[in-house]
């Protein structure tokens, strides 16, 4: 199935990395050590568009930082930072939930997403992503990371989905 063919019924899960896919992958770090990041706000309208389709969403990042936390929070889905495997995370995941791993949209930029994004069903990469990362995905946004990325998967799988589907 084509991903511009995909609605809700064929997703279980859609995990996001956060830097590089939510953010342009660049930090701030201020003066006593904290960091800050720019988030588009689109994401955000995106994630709420998919939320009514009923479609699970969540964070999947390697960084711990307290901003990846806040920026879940403001979004209403689950995080996990500070993960060193996210292909054996993956695995949990679907197991303890029940997902198949065939309906998992797993969205990232880097070589750490490489492993689970091979594991998945629907890799996808934005424009900007890492090479080994654009070659695996089956579909790559016209969107940077931090520049709507979200907004424009969640526009593709909402189009794609028949009006008498929508919720």
């Amino acid at each position: 199935m084509s991903l511009l063919m995909i609605n809700a019924k064929d997703i279980d899960l859609i995990i996001y990395d956060f830097d590089g896919v939510m953010t342009d992958n660049r930090a701030l770090v201020l003066q006593d050590g904290t960091e800050a990041v720019v988030v588009n706000r689109s994401d955000g309208l995106g994630v709420d568009y998919l939320r009514k389709e009923s479609i699970p969403q969540m964070i999947l990042s390697t960084e711990s930082n307290p901003v990846v936390q806040v920026r879940a929070k403001k979004l209403k889905i689950d995080v996990i930072q500070n993960c060193t495997n996210k292909k054996e995370t993956l695995r949990k995941i679907c197991r303890e939930k029940g997902y198949n791993l065939s309906k998992i949209v797993f969205l990232g930029n880097d070589l750490n997403d490489l492993e689970a994004m091979k594991f998945v069903g629907y890799p996808i990469a934005p424009a900007d992503a890492h090479p080994e990362i654009i070659d695996i995905a089956v579909l790559v946004t016209k969107a940077k990371g931090g520049e709507g990325v979200v907004r424009e998967l969640a526009d593709i799988i909402i189009k794609a989905m028949p009006q008498n589907c929508r919720k």
